[in-house]
């Protein structure tokens, strides 16, 4: 029995790869040249190099698998990703290795009987189908021990990994006293200093305009890339036979392709209009339908590629909806380009008036914390007091609360200033703290579940860490951009 189940799994773990293969299995056991070239290695691993191939390969496996495209595949971001997973994989495998763990027959047929995927091989009768097994386990071209060696990697892979990530190391008393200060409220009044109020009492000289142009950003006042194209349409008439369009589709993919040029040769040869369209961004075509061809955002980024961009070629044919296929090609390109001055003069006036509004309302915030410091009892203006924690924080976000709820009880009455870019400053009187009336157990065990994974988080950390050390990593050479050929 133990040797018929456990070659099932491995052909699964081939034709149905993305369902049951665990991700440390794929690259665990594979065995790594050493005869590339050195410029290719990124990485070494107690002597063995990750490549620049193998990182691309797996870039664009999972592109793939997750619906994206060879953009996403060549991504430096993307690819970044999958190197670091690749050396996760490769420093669990090397601590499994020196740990000489072992996996029983009894777990192993434990583990192979819990797929869904092994089960459907059972007869009605309770019987396995072995010859269909057989058959996925020769279409694999793995044999027995290929298959245990793998399987029991993946086991012991999940058995050390869970064991680190599942230690048990936060006691209930710490997190109750963590769920305790997430509970406690504080009293709080603010008084806001709003750079609208002060737009009335600013007035921008024209040299603070192009003082403030110049040196600005320049993309804050560009207009951005746009290409003016050429596209045609291929739509299924609802009398014509599905075949007939079938075989229209098929020429038209193949002309637009093979000939690429040009849209003429396709749309002369089924009777198609070249239509135009100016000023084509890549957010698409301002005013336009959903269902207008160039509002596909598959059709918008094939014309900002290098081969329509820089070759004028057209791009391959795409089916927007069923039975209606586009195809396009850039005529003209026009770059991003700053904006004159003119043009943009009262977005200028706008944007520097709001930066001089937002400093006057910190000089008047100032001005009113200096005098409130010497009379902290004071509180006139401010809005009426509320409670507020750090499980229930109101309107206060980010740095504002983080202020609050730091002060030191035995300096209230406090005071705490916060700038909010674009908006102003707002002043913020802390006077009084109190423990919650009752205790949410709810919010307690979804507390104590979140301390608990941030500790085993922690702990993978300096799990990683140790073994890293151990497995001697080092970093050969930085991951480049993709070319445009890479993973292929």
């Amino acid at each position: 029995m133990f040797d018929t189940v456990r070659k099932h799994q491995r052909i699964l773990q081939f034709v149905l790869m993305s369902l049951i293969v665990p991700s440390f299995a794929f690259f665990g056991i594979s065995s790594y040249s050493s005869f590339l070239d050195k410029e290719t290695d990124l990485v070494k691993v107690s002597g063995k190099p990750i490549t620049a191939q193998e990182v691309d390969s797996a870039a664009k496996r999972q592109a793939e698998r997750v619906g994206g495209n060879s953009q996403l595949a060549q991504s430096l971001q993307f690819r970044q990703a999958i190197l670091n997973e690749l050396l996760q994989q490769r420093i669990v495998g090397f601590a499994v290795n020196n740990l000489h763990l072992q996996v029983g027959k009894e777990a192993l047929i434990k583990s192979l009987q819990n797929i869904p995927q092994i089960r459907t091989l059972y007869k009605p009768d309770g019987s396995f189908d072995d010859a269909r097994f057989k058959q996925l386990l020769a279409g694999g071209g793995l044999n027995e021990e290929q298959y245990y060696a793998s399987q029991a990697y993946d086991l012991k892979i999940g058995q050390l990994v869970n064991s680190v990530a599942r230690t048990e190391i936060v006691t209930p008393k710490l997190s109750d006293i963590v769920s305790t200060l997430y509970e406690t409220e504080r009293q709080v009044q603010a008084l806001s200093f709003d750079a609208k109020d002060y737009l009335s009492k600013v007035n921008p000289s024209q040299e603070d305009l192009q003082s403030f142009f110049y040196m600005a950003d320049a993309k804050l006042f560009e207009s951005p890339e746009y290409v003016d194209v050429e596209y045609i349409v291929l739509k299924a008439d609802p009398k014509e036979d599905a075949k007939v369009f079938s075989e229209k589709a098929d020429q038209f993919v193949n002309i637009t392709y093979d000939q690429s040029d040009s849209l003429k040769p396709a749309a002369d040869k089924l009777k198609l209009s070249v239509q135009t369209q100016k000023g084509v961004t890549r957010s698409g075509v301002t005013g336009t339908s959903k269902d207008h061809p160039l509002a596909n955002p598959k059709v918008v980024q094939s014309l900002f590629g290098d081969e329509a961009v820089k070759n004028k070629r057209n791009i391959e044919a795409i089916q927007t909806t069923p039975g209606v296929f586009v195809s396009a090609r850039v005529v003209t390109f026009h770059p991003a380009q700053t904006l004159p001055f003119n043009e943009v003069a009262a977005e200028v006036k706008r944007q520097v008036s709001q930066c001089m509004a937002e400093k006057l309302a910190a000089a008047a915030a100032a001005k009113r914390y200096a005098s409130l410091k010497k009379d902290p009892k004071n509180a006139a203006g401010f809005a009426r007091p509320i409670w507020i924690s750090r499980n229930k924080p109101g309107n206060l976000v980010g740095g504002a609360l983080d202020s609050v709820m730091s002060i030191n009880p035995d300096k209230f009455p406090a005071l705490v200033s916060i700038q909010n870019p674009g908006v102003g400053t707002i002043l913020y009187r802390v006077d009084q703290v109190r423990q919650p009336t009752g205790v949410d157990a709810k919010a307690h065990k979804v507390q104590a579940q979140q301390i608990q994974v941030l500790a085993a988080q922690s702990e993978f950390a300096g799990f990683m860490a140790y073994w890293r050390d151990i497995a001697g990593v080092k970093v050969i050479n930085p991951l480049k951009v993709a070319s445009s050929g890479s993973g292929s």
